[in-house]
């Protein structure tokens, strides 16, 4: 097998030529920091996305950034920094060099998620270059529509299937002037529970999630029997002593006031150890603690969890075991969810997707329109197209 030709464009322009000058299968690559989804299958060149990074235009009084897709979202926020003004996204990978692009592609997100939404809800405009060196935008001034859809929010979780994101235009957030993180030691089947005053008072949380105190080294107590509950909030300063002594009270019996390291350990139970299969589960938030519980090998200590209690996302990095990972894809698609792969060592064999979505005939045939030779990352939705 050929290795494939390796693109690094800069810019629109190098993004186009290279579409146009590679026939053959294109995959589409960030930082390279989640092996999420399915395996590429043999393509003949590999479009690199790193190149294209840095600040286009800033509009600080209408706090929006444009910026190329390949920029890692951690240097664009110390760069909106200086405006004091940030793109509110803490997805786990992003201490990790995650690129704007990529976090896209993935419709990866964090514990922020709850207040300020995902990708989906801060991308306001895309520049995209389709399979046929097409050039599209949305959100801003068009070069070309394409059938009414909106790409940017079309591409979010595409896992790089629908064209390759250039240039993005996102909604900005003020960066808090100060910030509290509360914890409460909790097994996973108290989490919901002890999160629901918070969930439904007059507190406003950023963040309400819930992540086991196993890392899955097998060391410890089982994931799910051991935990801590976690509420972040912002504030000026004034205000936040007093909102975070109402939470205290409103969380209960041995809720404590935490260091933000805390947010630290819930990203690394979220990226999962070498020897783990990752997956990503969506849920019903009613539903997802004993769908999270029940996993094959979730009730041990090789097994790390998170519980987004509000978000109704979870992380499950559990042993490696291919069975074990179709089994878990059966249970959530049974409860009516859905889940991915977002890590797995080398070799696994497990599938990245669990049965078929009731919306499979509607992806087929955006997959169609945009591409209809089927050019862009291959493999990548196996084995539903």
């Amino acid at each position: 097998m050929s290795t494939p030709t390796a693109l690094r464009p800069t810019d629109l322009r190098g993004v186009r030529d290279a579409v146009l000058d590679s026939a053959g299968p294109l995959a589409i690559a960030g930082a390279g920091t989640a092996a999420w989804a399915g395996d590429l299958h043999p393509v003949d060149a590999v479009l690199d996305t790193t190149g294209l990074t840095g600040v286009i235009a800033h509009n600080p009084g209408d706090m929006t950034v444009s910026a190329y897709a390949g920029t890692p979202l951690r240097e664009l926020n110390e760069t909106l920094a200086a405006h004091g003004q940030r793109v509110a996204l803490d997805a786990a990978r992003v201490a990790r060099g995650a690129t704007i692009g990529g976090l896209i592609a993935t419709a990866d997100a964090g514990p922020a998620a709850l207040a300020r939404g995902s990708m989906r809800d801060l991308v306001i405009g895309a520049t995209v270059v389709l399979a046929d060196g097409t050039v599209a935008r949305s959100g801003g001034h068009v070069i070309k529509n394409v059938a009414g859809y909106d790409l940017a929010k079309l591409l979010h979780g595409s896992y790089g299937t629908l064209g390759v994101l250039v240039e993005v235009v996102l909604r900005l957030h003020p960066v808090p002037k100060q910030t509290a993180t509360l914890a409460l030691d909790c097994p996973l089947a108290e989490a919901a529970g002890r999160a629901a005053p918070v969930l439904d008072g007059p507190y406003e949380p950023v963040a309400v999630e819930w992540r086991s105190h196993s890392s899955g080294d097998g060391s410890g107590p089982a994931a799910t029997e051991a935990g801590r509950l976690l509420v972040r909030i912002e504030a000026t300063p004034d205000a936040l002593g007093a909102r975070a002594r109402r939470l205290l009270r409103a969380l209960g019996s041995g809720a404590t006031e935490a260091g933000a390291q805390e947010w630290a350990a819930h990203a690394e139970r979220v990226r999962g150890r070498p020897e783990q299969a990752v997956l990503r589960l969506g849920a019903r938030p009613s539903t997802l603690p004993g769908l999270l519980a029940a996993l094959p090998g979730a009730a041990t200590d090789a097994a790390a969890l998170t519980l987004g209690v509000g978000t109704g996302v979870a992380t499950a990095a559990l042993p490696a075991s291919a069975e074990d990972v179709v089994a878990a894809h059966h249970a959530v698609h049974a409860a009516g969810g859905t889940s991915v792969l977002r890590d797995r060592p080398a070799g696994l064999g497990a599938p990245a997707w669990g049965p078929p979505p009731s919306a499979l005939r509607v992806f087929k045939a955006v997959k169609t329109a945009l591409d209809p030779e089927a050019r862009l990352g291959p493999g990548r939705f196996d084995p539903w197209i």
